[in-house]
């Protein structure tokens, strides 16, 4: 690894800090990183900041920063089954049924505290520095000034605020959804699991979605427990289901909210949610709260003028419906390494702002659309109404709707119903209003067997 002779401050030691501090290592960069907790804490003491799902394109960003991506290691994901309905209470109309493979990636669910703290030890067995100090303004003010590069990878609050909001890019000026996040055990990844909706099993995660919010179980790979589930369930503002997530209080009051959710609106996935237990020895295997989408400039300067930049969720904040938020983290620290190692100036104003630029118009735009189109923003709602039935009617298009998880890119083609129709066309060889013809709704959604097969065996 040879040396560059310059130096970078990375302010936040969650994943997406880590990894890029890994990454401007292996460049030859000499590496500081500042964390408000040890790396004992950061293992012990927090919940898991999210799913945390990569696909395909932020796995090869992770590669190319020199971490381990966990492939072959997670619980193997293929693929997504996902049910829709409509309709309050039990007077519901069990809509769209359809299950695809994901088109040529895998997906890979890590506990975030397990990534934070196997890439702290590789950091610092590679010769990184580690300091464990709270960085309020005023000590950011002295690090910026002493480092060719400071990146500040707090999160959605803190210092973030010194970096102003993307107003173009941030249409929602509150959370869209409330979020509840609990990992448990006691369910496997084997064939039985989730067979009703998937011949493949427990390899596919599990999306519902109805008109007071959705719910989406993946396969974990948790920190004690080791493979898991991970469920993740979004409430609509104002809603029942909004209440309940905020009713939680610890592990036991999530797991009960997510068996009454599936007892109530999805029991054809019940006898699964039966089947999980809380992960005793981890008091922080459930999270719940809320996030505003959120695009913020990149570029911020201290108190004396000294230049900063935002990295990970500092520089945008999505809703996790998609999985974008640790996704596009990686991607951005694997396009800020790459075009560091080649520049050979100053980190100036204007390269910060270049470099964030192509990231905005590689990845965000697109990951921002695709995000508010799983949202059923009222404002893309027609967009939604030909994309998702097509998808449920056609396979192929299916595969290439949820590939939208991993490379969102196409959504950005779509400026009306038409360019709906003609994406349609273009990813299914066949005519969209064709493919929308043979479009009935599911009728009654096949039930999960698991109890029946478990006394049969």
């Amino acid at each position: 690894m040879s040396s560059t002779n310059r130096s970078v401050a990375i302010i936040g030691a969650g994943q997406t800090g880590i990894s890029a501090a890994v990454g401007f290592l292996n460049a030859g960069f000499d590496v500081t990183v500042y964390s408000d907790r040890n790396q004992a804490s950061l293992f012990r003491d927090v919940s898991a900041t999210g799913t945390a799902v990569t696909f395909g394109l932020s796995q090869e960003s992770e590669a190319a920063l020199g971490v381990d991506t966990f492939a072959g290691r997670a619980p193997q994901v293929t693929g997504i089954s996902a049910r829709t309905i409509t309709g309050s209470g039990h007077d519901y109309t069990e809509l769209l049924d359809f299950d695809a493979d994901f088109p040529g990636f895998e997906a890979i669910g890590v506990d975030t505290r397990l990534k934070v703290d196997e890439r702290i030890t590789q950091f610092q067995e590679k010769g990184g520095t580690f300091i464990v100090e709270e960085v309020d303004p005023d000590r950011l003010d002295t690090i910026a000034g002493q480092f060719d590069l400071t990146l500040v990878a707090t999160g959605k609050a803190g210092l973030a605020k010194l970096f102003s909001v993307d107003e173009a890019r941030s249409p929602y000026k509150s959370p869209q959804r409330s979020l509840l996040l609990l990992t448990v055990e006691g369910l496997d990844h084997g064939p039985d699991v989730f067979a009703h909706r998937s011949p493949a099993g427990g390899k596919h995660q599990a999306f519902n979605f109805a008109d007071q919010g959705e719910g989406w179980w993946g396969p974990y790979l948790h920190k004690d427990a080791g493979p898991s589930w991970s469920f993740l369930g979004w409430a609509q503002p104002g809603s029942e289901w909004e209440r309940r997530f905020q009713s939680v209080t610890d592990a036991h009051s999530a797991h009960k909210v997510v068996i009454d959710l599936h007892r109530e609106y999805f029991d054809w996935d019940l006898p699964e949610v039966l089947r999980t237990r809380v992960i005793a020895e981890d008091p922080h295997s459930w999270l719940q709260g809320a996030v505003t989408p959120t695009v913020r400039n990149a570029l911020g300067h201290t108190a004396s003028g000294h230049r900063i930049a935002a990295l990970g969720d500092t520089a945008v904040a999505y809703d996790p419906i998609t999985g974008q938020g640790a996704q596009s983290g990686f991607i951005q620290a694997a396009q800020l390494v790459a075009a560091a190692k080649d520049h050979e100036g100053e980190f100036d104003d204007a390269w910060i702002t270049e470099t964030y630029n192509k990231f905005l118009t590689s990845r965000v735009d697109a990951a921002n659309l695709a995000t508010r189109i799983f949202l059923r923003d009222p404002v893309f709602a027609d967009f939604a109404a030909v994309l998702f039935p097509a998808a449920a009617t056609n396979p192929k298009f299916g595969a290439a709707l949820f590939g939208l998880l991993s490379d969102p890119s196409p959504v950005l083609s779509i400026n009306s119903v038409d360019d709906a129709k003609a994406l349609i066309t273009a990813v299914a060889g066949e005519d969209a209003d064709s493919i929308l013809a043979k479009f009935a709704p599911a009728g009654r959604f096949s039930r999960s067997k698991l109890g029946e097969l478990a006394a049969a065996h």
